[in-house]
């Protein structure tokens, strides 16, 4: 017999024909007609319970009352909404309570009837032989819907052998929908099991293995097993179990897939679809930090129909706020970038992605302030989200004039215009690289923090009511020029890759995280605060370059070498650590701060950042950073030649010191 299936589904027919998950009401129906054979099976066989010569009538209508009470638990419990190919102990047990509500109902039905002093309909016996002869045939239905869909995924040839993580439910569904699927990609051969106690077993046909460091890797390479597959719920426990370790150490593939239903719950999706889901394991899943849950509801009650203006629309921080603020249905969305090309691409994109959304293409570079007061004038935004700066810290060594007329000035002309058009919330994009500034780029961010919060207590002062909000954060995976990027197009051509120092750490969080903390600050902020928020545990970059290179599939240091080319310019071996509790006040989300900084003087701020735009403008280099490490005397250059300013400032024997009084914000 198994032989003649396999003959049948090698037909080339059959193996390019594609099967879609029934509809449920087929499988109701399909259920219903084995109900009503196995009734007509025992009617047929047992004449003394009803003549079906001289009683037509009489086994019509019990039949249909058989029927009735079926269809009724069937619905109850739908039993006919599970995907049959994908059935597990939990299905048939749906079944079998299907069953047993039927037999249950019919027997009191019989019992009424016998009761007012009528004929029973059925005799006891013949309820509960009908119920079993359906139950029967009902389990018998499903496992040969699952035997045919799983001689025609035998069929198809190229399928890659997999493992599947845990021995769960989720685990065992995933398994199953893999191994069902027509067409599909991966052919699940058993269960990984993290369970210390579990021993080598079976459960539900597939083969449970436990995971034993000492054989796991024999284990693979034995059975020609290509990756262990997981559910992407499930990141935490790989990564923190050490297990994605492991296997990245030992050049073990990792696939994730988000949870089945998601994509088999629509009538219309093929079967074959599960398989395009499963992706490898990036290596933003293992950087050791639980995604931040922000709140969303309080964003959207406050975006929604408001005008907001967004700056730098078109780099990574930027365009992923306008994503995100057009998902909360802005009633129009300011994009203001200087470049031209990343325009018109994000405005493709929002075409495609948020027909209905009011975008505007403002072209323009913030340190033109008059073409700025343009938007401000034309648009009246209620909200800004001020993202446009030059982020890279040795180009900015290169280039600091460029640093201290954007990042410094740029800010400058967005805030003031702010002000002055009455926004409600004006939102600054700091970087972590503002604590403790040792480069030209972290001291530019620190400038603009400080002028912003001195302009809001200025601004209350006189009984404006714009508030003014900083948010700082650390590096953003894959943002444009970031590590990770860097690190893939390295290893893509081979390597090496490189870093600057083996020993260097960085905090890192996502572009989705960053962009929602931006927007929640702007709506749960009052003015004049620096939020900060908690990213975990720094990661060491030494790390990070080995597992990616292990997730590509190759040995590092083997196949792709690491090397070390120095501190750059301005660069930090460690990132100071911005959730320090004695430096910050607690909020509502426990995950998001406020940091005590020092507070300045409106009139003094002015005069000294106006002294270093100047300086700036005229590209009088040396006279600007003797000016910005006077002002913020915590900046001390490293791996610069500023450098040079820090010694003559300590030789002149200058007053390093603010003159303020130092008082802290709360």
């Amino acid at each position: 017999m198994n032989e003649l299936l396999d003959k049948i589904f090698e037909n080339k027919w059959l193996k390019s024909f594609k099967i879609k998950t029934a509809p449920r009401w087929l499988v109701l129906v399909c259920d219903l007609i084995i109900v009503a054979f196995s009734f007509a099976l025992l009617a047929l066989s047992d004449s003394s319970d009803v003549d079906v010569a001289q009683s037509p009538i009489t086994l019509i209508r019990n039949l249909a009352i058989f029927i009735g009470f079926y269809l009724i638990a069937s619905y109850v419990m739908k039993s006919y909404t599970s995907i049959i190919r994908l059935s597990v102990i939990e299905d048939l047990y749906r079944v079998f309570l299907v069953v047993v509500i039927s037999t249950i109902g019919l027997i009191l039905v019989n019992i009424l009837c016998l009761s007012i002093g009528g004929q029973e309909l059925y005799r006891f016996w013949s309820i509960l032989i009908v119920g079993a002869i359906s139950f029967a045939f009902l389990v018998m239905e499903r496992l040969l819907i699952k035997h045919l869909y799983a001689r025609m995924n035998h069929a198809q040839s190229g399928r890659k052998r997999v493992l599947v993580l845990g021995t769960s439910l989720n685990s065992l569904i995933l398994a199953n929908a893999l191994k069902s699927e027509v067409n599909g990609s991966y052919e699940p051969i058993g269960l990984l099991s993290l369970k210390k106690d579990k021993e080598n077993s079976t459960l539900n046909g597939f083969n449970v293995y436990k995971f034993d460091p000492d054989a796991i890797t024999n284990l693979f390479v034995e059975n020609s097993i290509h990756a262990l597959i997981f559910d992407a719920s499930n990141i935490k426990q790989v990564r923190n179990s050490g297990i994605a370790d492991y296997f990245l150490k030992n050049n073990l593939a990792l696939l994730s897939i988000n949870k089945v239903e998601e994509y088999e719950g629509d009538d219309n999706k093929d079967s074959e679809s599960i398989s395009t889901h499963v992706k490898e394991v990036q290596i933003e899943d293992l950087l050791g930090r639980d995604q931040i849950v922000l709140n969303n509801t309080l964003v959207r009650s406050n975006i929604k129909d408001s005008v907001v203006l967004i700056t730098g629309a078109c780099g990574s921080i930027g365009s992923e706020i306008v994503r995100q603020v057009a998902s909360y249905k802005a009633k129009q969305i300011i994009l203001i970038d200087q470049a031209e090309t990343p325009m018109h691409d994000i405005s493709l994109e929002m075409k495609e992605s948020f027909p209905n959304a009011n975008i505007v293409l403002f072209v323009g570079d913030v340190q033109n302030k008059d073409r700025m007061e343009e938007a401000f004038k034309k648009f009246r935004p209620k909200y800004v989200f001020h993202a446009a700066a030059y982020k890279h810290v040795p180009m900015m060594e290169l280039n600091p004039t460029e640093g201290v007329l954007t990042n410094v000035m740029g800010t400058k002309n967005i805030a003031d215009l702010s002000l002055q058009y009455g926004v409600y919330k004006f939102v600054m994009i700091s970087t972590d690289k503002a604590v403790n500034p040792s480069n030209v780029m972290g001291c530019t961010k620190r400038l603009a923090e400080i002028y912003t919060q001195s302009l809001f207590f200025e601004a209350k002062a006189k009984g404006a009511t714009t508030q003014f909000i900083t948010t700082r954060f650390g590096n953003v995976l894959g943002s444009n020029g970031s590590v990770i990027p860097i690190f893939r197009k390295q290893i893509e051509k081979g390597g090496p890759v490189t870093i600057t120092h083996r020993d260097i750490i960085r905090y890192f969080m996502t572009i989705p995280e960053a962009c929602s903390l931006v927007l929640e600050a702007g709506c749960m902020g009052h003015g004049g605060e620096i939020y900060i928020f908690d990213m975990g545990e720094p990661v060491k970059i030494y790390d990070l370059a080995t597992r990616m290179i292990s997730l590509a599939g190759l040995r590092p240091n083997i196949d792709v070498k690491i090397i070390e080319i120095g501190l750059r310019p301005g660069e930090k071996l460690y990132e100071e650590l911005l959730n320090d509790k004695e430096k910050t006040i607690s909020t509502e989300n426990e995950k998001i701060m406020i940091a005590k900084v020092r507070t300045y003087d409106y009139q003094d701020v002015c005069n000294h950042i106006e002294g270093i735009i100047y300086y700036a403008k005229n590209a009088k280099i040396h006279d600007m950073i003797l000016a910005m490490k006077e002002f913020v005397p915590e900046y001390k250059s490293n791996h610069s030649e500023f450098e040079v300013i820090d010694k003559e400032i300590t030789e002149n024997q200058q007053n390093i010191k603010s003159p303020e009084t130092e008082v802290y914000y709360s």
